[in-house]
């Protein structure tokens, strides 16, 4: 498949990169700052531009098969880059005529948010609601608009990532009321969990949970 990852210089976008090209998938990686990527292969397309300009993303856009998103900035950094780069996307999207897009966003707000219970005090009572409240207020927003766009979308909602090991074992889709989870994930596994979805209907228009 033809595949766009925007995001693609975090983290967890790395690791989508990575994985999909071992697939065999013919990837373009859109990203403000081409030297932070770190990766060459022969089936990837680096392209650079601006997600907060929508005209920037369009050419890029053209003749993709599917779209994955793990957008993000630092959880003290204010702004909109998750919503308002979202939103770009989508706009994109319907102008090439593209329609799945799997976006990574988090558990621990909206329905998921029952499952701040099994995490440390600190970070149900000290870091959410301060350190990340604005985070997951752009989440939150970033979700409204993938859910109002009328594409075939996944957002999936990782717990904590960490920089573990890719297992290929975890757990997904669970209600906010399961127990026993360790409420963390690698990223590597939650790549595999997103670039699955390129062909799989068992989350389509879902919001799945992702932990070990």
């Amino acid at each position: 498949m033809k595949l766009i990852i925007f995001g693609a210089t975090g983290a967890t976008g790395k690791h989508m990169v990575e994985q999909a090209l071992e697939q065999g998938h013919l990837v373009t990686a859109f990203v403000r700052d081409p030297s932070k990527l770190g990766i060459m292969h022969s089936n990837l397309t680096i392209t650079k531009g601006d997600l907060m300009d929508a005209s920037s993303i369009i050419p890029a856009m053209q003749g993709q098969d599917a779209v994955l998103c793990t957008i993000g900035a630092p959880a003290n950094k204010t702004g909109t880059i998750r919503s308002e780069g979202t939103k770009n996307i989508i706009q994109a999207m319907k102008t090439a005529g593209v329609k799945r897009l799997i976006c990574q966003t988090s558990l621990g707000y909206g329905d998921s948010i029952k499952l701040l219970d099994q995490t440390p005090f600190i970070f149900k009572h000290i870091i959410v609601p301060f350190i990340l409240k604005k985070a997951f207020a752009d989440h939150s927003l970033q979700e409204e608009y993938i859910k109002q766009s009328q594409l075939d979308w996944v957002i999936a909602r990782p717990a904590n990532l960490t920089d573990e090991a890719f297992t290929g074992i975890y757990k997904q889709g669970f209600p906010a009321t399961e127990k026993k989870l360790k409420m963390k994930i690698s990223r590597a596994d939650v790549a595999d969990f997103m670039l699955k979805q390129l062909t799989a209907n068992t989350w389509l228009r879902k919001t799945p949970g992702l932990s070990y």
